[in-house]
């Protein structure tokens, strides 16, 4: 291997990679080197280098891709959560076509033609949740900010381009009293002090705030004297939150929530439903993309109001509600109760009556309403996690053969994956990226983004077809028990 840590080399950049890391080769070596850009010519360290591949670190850059603008953020190299900060926003787009038509070439027997990334008119300030680590900096001050990128240290931001300005406001309004009235801060070396982290939530069209103070203990010093002076400062904060974590682990919230000041939950607005916010529930961080997301899943279903819908991985039920105005019925599917219990909560709210939420695992669910309950899917919407589908619920999918399939995936190398498993039934009509998480890389990680696909497919069917049912109203429905 002609590659060696440590050394010098001057290289072109001839592709981006998944996570927008430049890729050149060195005697067909390949090696990824961050912040680099397609058609740049660099001068790189080899920094690590295993048996297939090297990873390299700009030194200077000789030949300047016509794509790199001065980044707006001081220090989202080190965040590592915009790191595409430093190329045209058009072009980011562009990127993230890319890379799901790649995956797309090498997976699918269909070679279909990846859409433009649907992305934002103003991509700045659109992140509806943050989430603050505190802790002791190594002077030993109190310091309030993001982990760099890889490690705990935390990085003190003045600014960030993606957060909401306003619940970033109140957030250093809160770690500004906790310094000022040396209230102790937690250091996960010890386990030892009190403030771990501050949350806040905003509703985009509401503008109503929450927040969220995680403790290692019970008490907040000066509890009253917080709440009032969060309360007196902004009169949109709706709801203020003690969440108590005293576990010694990387996850932020725990599970025991006390309402200092309102009911414990915001408002917000998806299109023409309302939907609470709570500090454990789950809610798109973008929701103006969220809502153009799911109006493209809504019109490729194409539902009429003679189709029973089966939404899979269903969450609070914000698409299920989406596609309930269109049709005869929908029942959303979820393992997490809390969840459920939000979905119904969120039907009541909107007086959507032609929706049913079931707790429990997708596969018992789905043999229970089709094998036993004789509910069959005319449309299939599945949003599953990073993982994708699991086997069972392809072959069930393959098994109940709807007219048409919705897949909403935050993962397309799983979604590829799926597809190809399914595109012997299914002929694709389209696969749109929707830019969720503008200057990000495609993952869902903290502060970071993801790329967030649709896929529509079109019922296609075969002589050697398993059905569940018969679209032929003369004949009756032939059953087959589920994977």
């Amino acid at each position: 291997m002609s590659v060696k840590k440590n050394e010098i080399y001057t290289v072109e950049i001839i592709d981006n990679g998944y996570n927008g890391e430049g890729i050149a080769k060195i005697e067909g070596f390949t090696i990824f080197i961050p912040n680099a850009i397609k058609g740049e010519k660099i001068k790189i360290i080899i920094v690590k280098v295993l048996t297939s591949h090297a990873f390299g670190k700009i030194l200077e850059i000789i030949e300047t891709s016509e794509y790199r603008k001065e980044s707006d953020c001081t220090t989202y190299k080190r965040c590592g959560g915009c790191s595409l900060r430093h190329i045209e926003y058009k072009e980011t787009l562009k990127m993230k076509q890319n890379a799901v038509q790649s995956l797309v070439n090498k997976t699918l027997k269909n070679k279909i033609v990846v859409q433009e990334t649907l992305g934002m008119e103003n991509p700045l300030n659109y992140r509806n949740k943050a989430q603050y680590p505190i802790g002791i900096n190594k002077d030993g001050k109190p310091v309030m900010g993001v982990f760099a990128n890889r490690t705990h240290e935390i990085i003190p931001i003045n600014e960030c381009c993606i957060q909401d300005k306003q619940a970033e406001k109140v957030a250093k309004f809160i770690f500004d009293f906790i310094v000022k009235n040396n209230i102790s801060i937690y250091d996960e070396n010890t386990g030892k002090g009190l403030i771990r982290h501050i949350v806040t939530k905003i509703g985009k069209k509401t503008n109503e705030i929450m927040c969220v103070i995680v403790i290692n203990g019970i008490k907040i010093p000066k509890e009253k004297e917080l709440v009032e002076a969060i309360t007196t400062k902004f009169n949109n904060v709706k709801t203020i939150v003690k969440n108590i974590n005293m576990k010694n682990t990387n996850v932020i919230l725990g599970k025991e929530n006390i309402n200092l000041y309102g009911d414990g939950y915001i408002t917000d607005k998806l299109g023409e439903y309302t939907f609470k916010i709570s500090p454990l529930s789950f809610y798109q961080v973008n929701p103006v993309q969220a809502e153009k997301l799911y109006n493209i899943g809504v019109e490729g279903a194409n539902i009429t109001k003679d189709d029973v819908v089966f939404d899979l991985y269903c969450g609070i039920g914000t698409i299920s509600l989406f596609m309930a105005k269109y049709a005869k019925k929908v029942y959303g599917i979820e393992i997490v109760e809390e969840a459920i219990e939000a979905a119904k909560e969120n039907a009541d709210t909107n007086r959507v009556e032609n929706v049913e939420f079931i707790a429990g695992d997708v596969e018992l669910v789905l043999d229970d309403l089709i094998n036993k309950k004789s509910v069959t899917p005319d449309i299939v919407m599945v949003d599953p996690p990073r993982k994708g589908l699991d086997s069972k619920s392809v072959e069930n999918i393959l098994k109940i053969m709807p007219k048409r399939l919705v897949y909403i995936s935050c993962n397309p190398a799983t979604l590829v994956r799926d597809l190809a498993k399914l595109e012997e039934r299914f002929t694709v009509d389209f696969i749109k990226p929707v830019d969720m998480f503008p200057f990000t890389r495609t993952r869902r990680v903290c502060c970071s983004a993801r790329t967030k696909i649709i896929h529509i497919g079109k019922l296609k069917r075969t002589k050697n077809s398993s059905f569940l049912y018969s679209t032929n109203t003369s004949s009756k429905s032939q059953h087959y028990p589920l994977a």
